[in-house]
Formats: C-alpha cells, sequence, structure tokens
C-alpha cells in the first residue's frame, strides 16, 4: 500500500499550521489513522519522526525570520510554540551550531542573495547540470531564503520561455554499482510557485547500451500551480544489468520550484514501484491493415 496522498496531506496540514498547537493525536486525527500506526508510516515515508519533522520545519522558518525581519527572539520563539527563549535557542543551535543571537548577527553581515547559475560550463551548479529542451530559457542556483532544512534550497526556473512545451531540469547521474538487484526510493521535499506547465521528481535507470530499463517522471502525479513544502518520491527498481542511474528536478512551461533535502535509500519489496511501464501501450498484433476502420 503507497501512503504518499496521505503524508501529503498531513505535510500540507502541518505546514499551514506550525505555529498553532500541533500534537500527533491531533494530526494522526486528521489523517484517519491511529497516532501509533501513523507515527510508524510517517517515520518510514518521511525519515524522521512527526516530531522532529514539526521541530526543524519551525527552527526553519524562525531562521528566515531572524535574517528578514527584525522580530524579537523571544517573539519568534513564542510564535513557533517555543515554551522559552531558553528552549528556542537549545533546540535552534541544535541544527544551526550557533544560538539565534549570534545566527542573526554573523548571518546578517554577510550578503545574502540568490546564486543564480546561467548555462556555461564553468558556471554549473556543483554536483547538477542543466538539461532538457530549452535549459538556455532557464536558471538554476541556491536560494538561501527559500529553504526547507537547513541553509539554503536548489532552484529551477523560466526566464525566457516563450512555449508551453519547453522544459528543463537540472539533474545528475551516478553509476548503479552499488544498487544492482535492489530497489531504490528516491524522496525529497519540493515547493512550487506559478507553474503552468508541471513540474516534478524524476528518475532513470539505464544499462550499458543507454537503453531505458525504468523510468518516472511523476507524469501520473504532476505538481502544478503554488505549493508549499511537501514530500515526494520516486522508486524503482535497479535490474542486475544496469549501469547508470539518473535523476533530477524537471520544469516544463513557466514558473518555479525549489527542491530539498533529497535522499536515496533501499527498500523492501513490499514498498511498490512508480515505474511507467511502455510496454502497456503496446499491440499483440498489427491492426487496421487496411484502413477501413
Amino acid at each position: 500500500m503507497s501512503y504518499c496522498s496521505f503524508i501529503q496531506g498531513t505535510i500540507q496540514y502541518i505546514e499551514s499550521h506550525l505555529s498553532e498547537d500541533l500534537t500527533l493525536e491531533s494530526i494522526a486525527h486528521f489523517a484517519g489513522f491511529s497516532k501509533y500506526h501513523y507515527h510508524r508510516v510517517f517515520q518510514k515515508e518521511v525519515g524522521v519522526s512527526i516530531s522532529e519533522y514539526i521541530r526543524y520545519r519551525r527552527i526553519a522558518n524562525s531562521a528566515n525570520l531572524l535574517l528578514y525581519t527584525d522580530e524579537k527572539i523571544i517573539d519568534i520563539a513564542l510564535f513557533y510554540r517555543f515554551e522559552s527563549q531558553e528552549s528556542y535557542s537549545r533546540a535552534f543551535k541544535k541544527y544551526y551550531n550557533l544560538p539565534p543571537g549570534q545566527y542573526r548577527r554573523l548571518m546578517g553581515k554577510l550578503i545574502i542573495q540568490k546564486e543564480e547559475v546561467k548555462v556555461k560550463n564553468d558556471q554549473l551548479l556543483k554536483g547538477w547540470q542543466m538539461s532538457g529542451s530549452h535549459p538556455f530559457n532557464y536558471q538554476m542556483g541556491i536560494d538561501r531564503e527559500v529553504f526547507h532544512k537547513g541553509k539554503a534550497s536548489g532552484f529551477l526556473k523560466s526566464v525566457t520561455v516563450e512555449e508551453q512545451g519547453e522544459f528543463a531540469t537540472m539533474m545528475q547521474h551516478f553509476k548503479a554499482d552499488k544498487y544492482l538487484g535492489k530497489r531504490l526510493r528516491l524522496s525529497g521535499f519540493i515547493k512550487t510557485e506559478a507553474v503552468e506547465g508541471f513540474c516534478g521528481f524524476w528518475m532513470r535507470v539505464d544499462d550499458h547500451l543507454q537503453d531505458v530499463l525504468q523510468f518516472d517522471n511523476m507524469s501520473d502525479r504532476s505538481i502544478i500551480g503554488d505549493n508549499g513544502w511537501n514530500h515526494y518520491s520516486i522508486v524503482l527498481d535497479v535490474p542486475e544489468n544496469s549501469a547508470v542511474i539518473a535523476f533530477g528536478i524537471l520544469l516544463s512551461g513557466r514558473g518555479n520550484v525549489w527542491a530539498d533535502g533529497i535522499t536515496f535509500e533501499e527498500v523492501d519489496r513490499n514498498i511498490p514501484t512508480t515505474n511507467i511501464d511502455f510496454s502497456s501501450d503496446l499491440l499483440d498484433e498489427p491492426i487496421n491493415l487496411s484502413f477501413d476502420e
């Protein structure tokens, strides 16, 4: 059974109530599960407990307020449901290695801006490359103001897109050797703004002849419009004859998309794959050869 839709629905609920009282009981009730079952499901799908997720999302949002507003630290702490400035400072330091006041002073002195990366060989974002039908009509880079956890996210945005069919992807590829015969899950968080076409993660497994063995681009669950941070995943098998695994973030048409917290993990066979089976489109035999129908 896939729990993706339940997880996404509750993450959306959590994101819109971060400044309110959130408990495991209330979230599980919203999802329609017992709290014990939902706790297990959430941790298995997202990789952290619900309480840990809420904590680091509150901390991440508070870091943004520290840098981009003049709100008092005590007010930020209370807004995000910390009992005191001291408890907030301890939690903040756990993630950023600095107390909030020092973080505001040190980081506030830096020039914080989007580090846009144009499509030139000597300007690629470390580890990532641009591709697609019209990559020159898009930009990718690092956003230090919009992020899900930590200090930054990666972004892909349209700049000079003229037609809806144009698309670009920020992508990586790596050897499949370590994952042969395994079932692999790519997961992470995506936020979108004004996406007119569609966007999402994609993942492909190729053999040595560059033939596609497994593929999914979320075309059956694509992300459009404006969406807050949410969790998405792709699950593919890596056959024994695999050679390369490629993945990335796809944006078709106009809009902005941010990605953060991307992970890969081996999952058991009880987790269904999301592979797109192109063979289902093949006919058993040729038809209508005389064009009478």
